[in-house]
């Protein structure tokens, strides 16, 4: 069958939660089933290391599709002529967008649906956008994967879906994940904190993050224990980051904060290794993957008791309340001064992990397209 796939989240060195998915889980799937064309469709030049085997045959349709101008563009117009062109049997979106013109079966994966809790965390067209389309793309799908139960009744609920149309496929962890040796554990934290212990968070500079609560947070756990401790952020800018900027100028103890930016995998597993614990405290997460990349990586996790992280992190974190920088600051000082806790939630960790991986993922995710493909 010739099936296509929606790849212009494919960006090198730009890889965020849904542009992983797409990647891991493609990756797996065009090189264990040789026997259909994918087809990947991208809106810009793309690098050759996303051409994951022989079966996969890329194309580039403009125009580059950051806008929601450009996103009603190239979905509405620039797709459907490409889905004709190569006689494709299904459309795949990783993304959660999809194209309401063309009579093509298409299967969608909509991670979360947080513009419809949190509107106001968005650009005003970007908003506009999600809010208008995100339901009839739901309604048009053949069949919605989600990738955590919290968020398979979110979609129901929200865009009046059938829930039994909606399945739950787990998101994974790279194999680069893994404890680092000790002397790479002291080289990285030289390198990036003087030496000093650290708290580390991981995701894009956007508000449901909760980043500026965080910071509040990392404050008070410093006034109150005078510790030397470092708090490390991992991620690229998004939008609306002016409240970060706001309360980090503020701050007591802005200089033990350290600002990294994007890191490739094996720099973020390295400081995964090198941290006291992850605090991961997003007061909405349709799945969470940094939860699971610390646990891989032997590392005690902080993180939100609200939406889907108690179900991605079970009974292997310390949770906290990300609406209360008092209940934040509270975990990370229980964390570091009770190190039985912390090795008690790593050692919860090794067994949590077991149940997410890539290559799960892509099995699921299979099995999603094959009952659309087959009818079933």
């Amino acid at each position: 069958m010739n099936i296509a796939v929606n790849t212009r989240v494919l960006l090198k060195n730009k890889l965020e939660g849904i542009g992983w998915f797409t990647y891991e889980t493609m990756k797996r799937i065009t090189k264990n089933h040789p026997e259909h064309n994918f087809y990947f469709i991208f809106d810009r030049p793309y690098d050759k290391e996303f051409i994951f085997s022989d079966n996969v045959y890329p194309v580039v349709i403009g125009p580059q599709a950051r806008h929601p101008v450009l996103f009603y563009y190239w979905f509405e117009k620039s797709i459907p002529k490409i889905l004709k062109q190569i006689d494709a049997d299904i459309f795949i979106s990783p993304d959660g967008y999809l194209s309401l013109r063309p009579d093509v079966k298409s299967i969608v994966v909509i991670h979360d649906v947080s513009f419809m809790h949190n509107p106001k965390d968005f650009p005003f067209g970007i908003r506009n956008y999600y809010q208008y389309f995100f339901p009839r793309f739901a309604q048009k799908a053949n069949k919605i994967v989600s990738v955590s139960e919290f968020s398979k009744q979110d979609i129901a609920q929200q865009f009046n879906i059938n829930s039994d149309n909606i399945d739950v496929v787990y998101n994974g962890s790279n194999e680069v994940y893994k404890p680092s040796p000790d002397e790479e554990i002291i080289k990285t934290k030289q390198q990036y904190t003087e030496g000093v212990d650290f708290f580390i968070f991981v995701g894009a500079l956007s508000p449901r993050k909760n980043v500026a609560n965080l910071l509040l947070a990392f404050d008070l756990f410093k006034s109150k224990t005078r510790s030397d401790l470092k708090l490390v952020i991992v991620g690229g800018k998004m939008f609306k980051t002016k409240s970060i900027k706001d309360v980090f100028n503020k701050m007591i103890f802005k200089n033990d904060v350290v600002f990294t930016g994007r890191l490739n995998p094996v720099q973020l597993k390295n400081l995964y290794s090198a941290a006291l614990a992850l605090t991961f405290v997003p007061y909405f997460e349709g799945f969470g993957i940094p939860i699971i990349e610390a646990m891989y990586c032997d590392t005690a996790v902080i993180t939100s008791n609200v939406t889907s992280m108690p179900e991605v992190a079970g009974d292997a974190a310390l949770f906290a309340n990300p609406f209360s920088v008092k209940s934040i600051a509270d975990a990370m000082e229980k964390i570091y001064s009770d190190s039985d806790l912390r090795n008690k939630f790593i050692e919860k960790g090794k067994t949590q992990r077991q149940k997410f991986s890539w290559d799960k993922t892509a099995g699921k995710f299979w099995n999603s397209i094959e009952k659309v493909m087959y009818d079933y």
